[in-house]
C-alpha cells in the first residue's frame, strides 16, 4: 500500500516520463517540422506561456478541487497533448496544444508542490527534494528510453504512444486513492487570490530558484543539439547528455534532503549553485564530446536541490497562505525553465549555441550572492 506521500513522488516520476519523452525527441521534431533553433525556441516559448498562465491563475482552482482530481486532469490531460503534437502537420497546429499542455503542467506544479509541503508538516522531516528529484529520476529513465529508440530510428509517433499508455496505466494505478493532505497548522484559511505574484521580499527567492531551472530547462531541450550540433555525435551519444544531465539532477535531489538537515539551506544552496557554474563553464569550454558529457552531469548536481530549497523557504513564509506563494515562486521560475531555453535557442541561431550556455552563468553568480536569503537552519 502506497503511502501518500509515496504518491508524491509517483506523480512528479510519472509525468516527467511524458514531458521528458517529448524534450527528449526535440532533434528529430525540428527536422520533421523544418525549424531552425529560433524557430523550434518560438514553439517551445507557447509551452511557457502555458505554464505561466497555468501557475498564475490555478492556484484557487487547485484549491478547490483537490489533489486527487488536480492529478488526474493535468497529467492526464496534459500526456495525451503531447502524445498528439508529432502528428500535427506542422508547427503552428503543434503551438495550442504545447500552451495547453503548459496550463496543465503549471497547475501539476503548484498541486505537487503544496502537497509535499504539507506532509513535511505531518511527518516532521524534508520530502520536497526527493519529490522534485523523481521528476529528475523520471526524465534520466525517458532520456535513456529516448536516446534508445532514437538511435532504432523509432518514430516520435510511436514513441509517445507508447509513453502515453504507460503513464495512463501507472497513473490509475498510483492516484485512485490519493487525497488532499490537510494544511499547515496557522497556515491562511482565507480564500486565495485570483493571481499569484511574488512579493518584494520573496524576489531573491525567485532568483535562487530560477537561475538554477534555467540551467535544467537548457540541460533537458538543448543538450542533445548541442552534443549534435558540436561534435556531430551519434543519436545516442548525443542523447546521454539528456541522459546523464537527468541522472545527475534525480540522484542530487533524491539524496541532498539528509544533507540540508545535517547542514542548512543556505549554505547547500551555495555549495550546489557554485557546482553548477563549473559544469557550464565545462560545457562551454570542453574541447570534446566526453568533456561536455562530464560538465552536463557537474552541472546536473549543481542545480539539483535549489530549487526545491527556495519552494520551502517559499511555503514557510506567513505573509500569504502557501498556495499562493508557491504558486508566486512557481510562475516565476517556471517560466525561466521554459522561457529560458527558447531564448537560448534565439541566442544560439545568431551567436552560436556555445555562446547560449555562456550567457546563464552570471545569472547563476547571481543567484549564488543571493543566497544569504536561505535560512542558516533546517
Amino acid at each position: 500500500m502506497l503511502q501518500s506521500h509515496q504518491r508524491l513522488y509517483l506523480l512528479q516520476f510519472i509525468f516527467a516520463l511524458s514531458m521528458g519523452a517529448l524534450l527528449a525527441r526535440l532533434p528529430d521534431l525540428q527536422v520533421e517540422f523544418a525549424l531552425t533553433e529560433g524557430q523550434l525556441g518560438l514553439l517551445l516559448i507557447t509551452m511557457s506561456c502555458g505554464v505561466l498562465a497555468g501557475l498564475t491563475f490555478l492556484g484557487r482552482t487547485v484549491e478547490r478541487i483537490g489533489a486527487r482530481t488536480t492529478t488526474f486532469i493535468t497529467i492526464f490531460g496534459a500526456s495525451t497533448l503531447y502524445a498528439l503534437v508529432p502528428w500535427m502537420p506542422s508547427a503552428l497546429w503543434a503551438a495550442p496544444l504545447l500552451f495547453i499542455a503548459g496550463v496543465l503542467a503549471g497547475a501539476l506544479e503548484i498541486n505537487a508542490n503544496v502537497e509535499a509541503d504539507r506532509h513535511e508538516a505531518i511527518l516532521g522531516r524534508r520530502v520536497m527534494s526527493r519529490v522534485h528529484g523523481m521528476w529528475s529520476l523520471g526524465f534520466f529513465v525517458t532520456a535513456l528510453i529516448a536516446a534508445v529508440l532514437r538511435q532504432a530510428a523509432v518514430s516520435v509517433e510511436l514513441h509517445m504512444a507508447i509513453i502515453l499508455a504507460v503513464v495512463v496505466v501507472s497513473g490509475l494505478f498510483a492516484f485512485w486513492n490519493m487525497q488532499t493532505a490537510p494544511r499547515r497548522p496557522g497556515d491562511h484559511d482565507s480564500d486565495h487570490p485570483p493571481f499569484a505574484f511574488p512579493t518584494w521580499g520573496m524576489l531573491p527567492l525567485c532568483l535562487i530558484g530560477a537561475a538554477p531551472l534555467w540551467v535544467e530547462g537548457a540541460g533537458v531541450d538543448w543538450s542533445a543539439i548541442y552534443m549534435r550540433d558540436i561534435f556531430a555525435v551519434e543519436p545516442f551519444i548525443g542523447g546521454l547528455s539528456v541522459t546523464l544531465f537527468s541522472l545527475a539532477i534525480a540522484i542530487g535531489r533524491l539524496g541532498m534532503d539528509p544533507v540540508v538537515d545535517r547542514f542548512d539551506p543556505r549554505r547547500v544552496a551555495f555549495m550546489l549553485l557554485s557546482l553548477a557554474s563549473v559544469g557550464l563553464v565545462l560545457v562551454v569550454t570542453a574541447p570534446g564530446p566526453v568533456v561536455a558529457l562530464i560538465g552536463f552531469a557537474v552541472a546536473g548536481i549543481g542545480c539539483s536541490s535549489v530549487y526545491p530549497l527556495a519552494i520551502s523557504a517559499a511555503a514557510r513564509r506567513t505573509d500569504r497562505p502557501a498556495a499562493v506563494n508557491v504558486a508566486a515562486l512557481s510562475q516565476m521560475t517556471f517560466f525561466v525553465f521554459f522561457a529560458g531555453p527558447p531564448l537560448l535557442g534565439y541566442i544560439a541561431e545568431h551567436f552560436g549555441i556555445r555562446f547560449s550556455y555562456l550567457v546563464i552563468i552570471p545569472v547563476l553568480l547571481a543567484a549564488l550572492a543571493a543566497t544569504r536569503v536561505l535560512d542558516r537552519k533546517s
